[in-house]
């Protein structure tokens, strides 16, 4: 069995693509609910990519965001991945280079020969040497891509209301307007109101090219949950400060019946946040809602006057990072406190390193060094910590992080603080 692993060819993309889940119609995402959908199925329904739409998606697929790698057993492709190259928000606001890990997928007959492996390091490797320190991808299977080096680091919250529950706090009048518009619209607003998010949002990724072309064509989506319907929000200067994507599927189950599924939400201010919120749940003839792609730290919920009335119906881990330069990566985020550690990181692909950092609020410095580590960590914990999502005390706890040093767990969870959970809305 000869292996060979290399991009492909234009000549090979269709080939590549049939090998992909999304168009050989195999399984793409576990069997349950997710919570980055809000609909009451499993996601996606499975649709098998006709010739035509093949040979269109093959002439889209070579471009210098996309990267595709292929694992080839005797001159057939029977595996492949690929980076696409987007940006995401660090700690301290800045916007670096990540190498997005997507449309991974192996034959079922192929299966179980380091195929995977061999494609990840090659994949790795090719960001490395175009400088990008970050690698990230969303998993679609929690055991897979642990043993590459990747760590779960910002999640996501689905939940739902029954509208009968929900009644606010205070009095509230919105000096702003809201607005039910077309798709049309909606295409022109989203794609200015994500670049003003990310800008501020701590592990937000930048959107992949024609992430927002579908709002203005419309139509129904394969699962049947409705046309999308599109909220806008303005302040007193006519600027979108918050829009809202929900659908109002309709279900001849009356369990199923009136539920508003809202697709996607953003806000820029606390009036716009609220004026929202306060239509989407109390919006007239539906009895519940149920809202995909929250954050963890979602601020609705102190709002309410009955807590409880936000029902937590799915947690998941989403953004998943593997650092590729330990270096870069300490020195271009900024950190809540002034202190300096020795980190011993290990790394089964890029060798084991330990690293001095010396941290502060305006900056941060990373050498190498020889003296005695602080704390002993893998380069999978050190994925999970950067962003602020997790907490060192939680690995140290769990035994994935040994204290070397007393007190030098608590001094990195200083460090890292976050001032808002890490959260990104958009994957790739």
């Amino acid at each position: 069995m000869a292996i060979e692993i290399r991009p492909i060819t234009p000549a090979e993309a269709t080939e590549y693509l049939r090998v992909l889940p999304y168009v050989n119609g195999f399984p793409q995402e576990e069997p349950e609910p997710s919570a980055w959908y809000a609909g009451s199925a499993a996601w996606p329904p499975q649709v098998q990519r006709t010739a035509a739409q093949l040979k269109q998606d093959a002439a889209e697929l070579l471009s210098d965001w996309f990267r595709p790698q292929a694992a080839f057993v005797d001159g057939k492709i029977a595996g492949g991945s690929a980076i696409v190259s987007v940006q995401v928000t660090v700690p301290g606001g800045r916007q670096v280079a990540l190498g997005g890990v997507t449309s991974t997928a192996v034959l079922p007959t192929y299966r179980r020969r380091g195929l995977l492996r061999k494609v990840m390091a090659a994949m790795l490797d090719d960001c490395r040497e175009r400088g990008e320190f970050l690698a990230g991808l969303s998993a679609s299977e929690a055991t897979i891509y642990g043993r590459y080096g990747f760590s779960p680091a910002t999640f996501q919250h689905r939940w739902e209301v029954r509208r009968t529950d929900v009644a606010f706090r205070s009095e509230f009048t919105d000096p702003g307007e809201l607005e039910l518009a077309d798709g049309a619209v909606a295409a022109e607003v989203w794609p200015v109101l994500h670049e003003q998010v990310r800008a501020e949002r701590v592990g937000e990724v930048s959107p992949l090219p024609g992430k927002w072309d579908g709002l203005a064509a419309g139509g129904l989506p394969a699962d049947g949950s409705g046309p999308a319907h599109h909220l806008v929000h303005r302040n007193t200067k006519g600027a979108v400060d918050g829009a809202a994507i929900f659908r109002l599927p309709w279900s001849p189950d009356p369990a199923r019946a009136g539920v508003l599924q809202v697709e996607a939400f953003e806000a820029l201010t606390p009036d716009a946040y609220r004026a929202l919120w306060a239509l989407l749940l109390d919006f007239d003839l539906t009895k519940r809602v149920v809202a995909a792609r929250r954050p963890v730290d979602e601020p609705l919920r102190w709002m309410l006057t009955n807590p409880r009335a936000l029902k937590l119906s799915r947690t998941r881990d989403n953004l998943w990072l593997r650092i590729l330069d330990v270096r870069r990566a300490l020195e271009v985020r900024s950190y809540a406190a002034t202190d300096s550690l020795v980190l011993d990181v290990a790394d089964d692909l890029y060798g084991a390193g330990r690293w001095r950092l010396d941290a502060a609020p305006d900056g941060a410095a990373c050498t190498a060094t020889d003296a005695e580590a602080d704390l002993s960590l893998t380069v999978n914990e050190l994925g999970s910590l950067y962003l602020g999502g997790v907490r060192a005390s939680e690995l140290a706890y769990a035994g994935r992080i040994v204290e070397r040093r007393p007190g030098a767990v608590r001094r990195l969870d200083a460090l890292l603080r976050p001032d808002r959970a890490p959260h990104n809305a958009v994957g790739f």
